[in-house]
């Protein structure tokens, strides 16, 4: 759940570096480019810096679209070099919040794994996914490694299965079960003199960390471009040859979910949506040498939204509001 930030052949100071310079081009991303900063920075062992990045997203007289995912990370930032009693005040905090995304759920209760804390970190696990499973049919794809951490913790704990950890199997992508994972007699083969047992262990090691790097390394979202009413107005008032593409607004926001139900049907993971304003189009297609008017640089400029980490994940979580902006609950909206 943490942003993705490859552990070998990078210089994790230099590329924090990168990304604050790149967050002060782009200010209306800094939230997302300062976390992977931070993220870099914990993995050099800068510590300090990184909760220094991430006391500077939180006083921010930006509004953040995660607040609690950025205390979460602070929060298991400063347990790592000791200062716990933070930590836990902070964890409790987003605990008590109750936020309804997975990701803040996940790096606390995996903070209190990490520390040996099972029935805290179980106990946070199950929060997360009674508050955003409960009545869900087809969890999406962000809350399964809440659905994994707390199988993995549950296994630990000697807790007999439940729904949510048979649900947790069905989405493991391994050929190596989740019981198999996460059982915690496997550090036992680790120190066998048995060549077998050894040889078998490391065949399960393999295939759970090629599908941790198979996470990690996923593409970017396949996303689609929206904008709203008075974007896509100026839009095309500013550059008439995009009529063509957008007759309508109402038109343009069918097309979107008709695209992305397309592309969910044929079986496409990791779907979601951008939403793109005149001057950072302008300021793109500026970048690239070419212009605004030009139809062919929409999906290039909607695949680099997404890079910069602007996408928002299709279909939204069940009670959550439309991706079109009206307001209304996707069931109600264009989810019906």
């Amino acid at each position: 759940m943490r942003p993705d930030t490859p552990a070998e052949n990078v210089d994790h100071t230099a590329e924090a570096a990168r990304l604050e310079r790149t967050a002060g081009l782009y200010p209306e991303d800094a939230e997302a480019l300062l976390l992977q900063a931070a993220a870099h920075l914990e993995l050099a062992g800068a510590r300090p810096a990184a909760s220094t990045l991430y006391d500077r997203l939180l006083s921010s007289r930006v509004s953040l679209e995660n607040p609690y995912l950025v205390r979460a990370l602070k929060a298991a930032n400063l347990w790592e070099y000791g200062h716990e009693a933070e930590a836990r005040a902070i964890i409790e905090g987003v605990r008590a919040a109750s936020p309804r995304d997975p990701a803040p759920w996940v790096i606390v209760a995996e903070a209190l794994e990490s520390h040996d804390e099972l029935e805290q970190a179980q106990e946070a696990f199950t929060e997360g996914a009674r508050l955003l499973l409960t009545g869900v049919t087809d969890p999406p794809y962000s809350t399964h490694p809440l659905l994994f951490g707390r199988h993995r913790v549950r296994r630990m704990l000697g807790l007999p299965h439940d729904e949510w950890d048979a649900l947790a199997d069905t989405f493991n992508s391994s050929p190596v079960s989740l019981d198999e994972l996460h059982d915690p007699k496997r550090v036992w083969s680790l120190g066998s003199d048995n060549p077998a047992e050894l040889e078998a262990e490391i065949s399960r090691l393999r295939a759970e960390l090629g599908t941790y790097r198979e996470a990690l390394s996923r593409p970017f979202p396949v996303a689609v471009l929206h904008w709203s009413a008075g974007e896509l107005s100026e839009l095309v008032s500013s550059y008439p040859t995009l009529e063509a593409e957008y007759p309508s607004h109402e038109e343009h926001l069918a097309t979107i979910e008709a695209s992305l139900r397309e592309l969910a049907s044929s079986g496409t993971p990791n779907l979601g949506i951008v939403t793109g304003t005149v001057p950072s189009y302008e300021a793109f297609a500026a970048s690239e040498g070419s212009s605004p008017g030009d139809a062919t640089l929409l999906p290039q400029y909607a695949t680099t939204l997404a890079a910069r980490g602007r996408a928002v994940e299709w279909p939204p979580q069940r009670g959550t509001v439309c991706w079109c902006g009206s307001g209304a609950a996707y069931e109600e909206c264009h989810g019906e």
